[in-house]
């Protein structure tokens, strides 16, 4: 959807200068966060770094400043950045920890996916009876936009488009619901990562027991201490080889799958096989895996992590971009109702987690890989640790697997509440 702030009235529209300012963004959180003083220290506890790097670029977007549909930013950072982000946070992954997380993973990330199916239905249900008038009919019907945002918070955004062509949603509804599916969702992960920055807090109020995933964090960091080294250019060059090279070899592999997928299988694109983004991130995460059985997981040592860490923090500040606060202002009625259903799907994963005693990270993590998909499950996942960036690509496939179909039902189920409406 074209925003107020489009091309045409955006104070900056050269990539390069935004890329200049989110850089020094970056950089300004990080400086100060570092500094001793008492009163830093007490807005850090409350707003941490990475809320920051993820809530200050979205005020380029809200005030004019740049428009994140004319630069191509985010879509070089989730093409290039994202696949070398978890080839190097995967280098370093111990596969037989993560079997020993259990089921709670999969049970939060299943909880979060009922929770978008039950949460759409009642929050149109809720505007049947509230606001009758926003119903719509034909293409223009609200549920059939509603439709598509379950795709994508069930999945991705390839489901979504598929969502779009199954029940032939109308280009007006469609627009407003994008619009709706990219603040509701960016607002929910800034909690996220607000959660994963306050996880002891968080997990004290679950009950959780965190055992599980303290011993995959404390293996990855035992390792990595007793590796540590200072890295040479040599390790820095070995990184950056290892992490690109896999770039390279991910997209050389998922453009040409995703184009036989979508040629000669009927269904790939309810499953999004067709979707070349969803192999880029399975390509990518399946070479990292690979890698870690070779000697190049000790470039752990060398700080592999650290630099994985600092592309996913340059993609948290690309993806903050996306968040026009202003333009609920557009529509504050379809917000509303959308975050009524976001509301729904968390007090859903609220309710689960405190229930099995989940950590905070499987509540975070799981209602990610939902909401947000491949971009933004191993950012929230990497938020908690960067050791368990590859757990929240996991799941996001998962949903990407089950997304189409899910919603394709969840749309059926709302086309009858608004028949019924009528």
């Amino acid at each position: 959807m074209q925003t107020e702030t489009g091309a045409a009235t955006a104070l900056i529209t050269n990539d390069a200068v935004v890329l200049g300012l989110l850089a020094a963004i970056l950089a300004l959180v990080f400086w100060t966060s570092s500094l001793s003083s008492k009163l830093v220290g007490r807005f850090y506890a409350i707003f941490p770094p990475i809320l920051l790097c993820y809530f200050l670029p979205s005020l380029l977007t809200t005030f004019g400043v740049v428009d994140p549909e004319t630069s191509r930013l985010y879509f070089i950072a989730s093409r290039f950045l994202l696949p070398a982000a978890l080839v190097l946070l995967t280098v370093s992954a111990d596969l037989p920890a993560f079997v020993g997380l259990g089921p709670k993973a999969l049970i939060m990330f299943f909880t979060g996916t009922v929770g978008v199916m039950i949460g759409g239905p009642i929050a149109l249900l809720l505007t049947s009876w509230i606001a009758p008038d926003l119903m719509g009919a034909g293409p223009e019907a609200i549920w059939r936009g509603m439709a598509t945002v379950a795709g994508s918070w069930i999945g991705g955004s390839a489901n979504q488009t598929a969502l779009y062509e199954i029940f032939e949603a109308g280009p007006d509804v469609f627009s407003i619901w994008i619009a709706v599916d990219v603040l509701v969702a960016n607002v929910w992960m800034a909690c996220v990562l607000w959660i994963a920055a306050n996880q002891k807090k968080v997990d004290r109020i679950l009950r959780a027991d965190v055992s599980a995933v303290d011993r995959v964090r404390e293996k990855a960091e035992a390792y990595e201490v007793e590796h540590a080294r200072i890295p040479v250019l040599k390790d820095l060059v070995l990184i950056f080889g290892v992490g690109f090279g896999a770039v390279g070899l991910s997209h050389a592999i998922a453009d040409p799958l995703s184009a036989w997928f979508g040629a000669h299988v009927p269904i790939a694109q309810r499953l999004s096989l067709d979707s070349s983004f969803f192999w880029l991130v399975l390509v990518a995460t399946i070479v990292g895996v690979v890698l870690s059985f070779t000697g190049a997981r000790r470039l752990q040592g060398a700080g592999a992590a650290k630099v994985g860490s600092l592309l996913v923090y340059v993609l948290v500040a690309t993806v903050g971009l996306n968040m026009n606060i202003g333009a609920v202002l557009d529509s504050p009625a379809y917000f509303l109702i959308g975050g009524v259903w976001m509301l729904i799907h968390v007090a859903l994963m609220i309710g689960m987690a405190f229930l099995i005693r989940a950590p905070s990270f499987f509540l975070g993590v799981g209602s990610m890989a939902n909401i947000g998909g491949a971009a933004s499950a191993p950012v929230a996942a990497a938020a908690f640790h960067p050791s368990l960036a590859p757990v929240g690509v996991l799941l996001a496939v998962v949903g990407y697997i089950i997304g189409t179909a899910a919603a394709w039902f969840t749309g059926l189920v709302m086309m009858q509440i608004a028949a019924g409406a009528g």
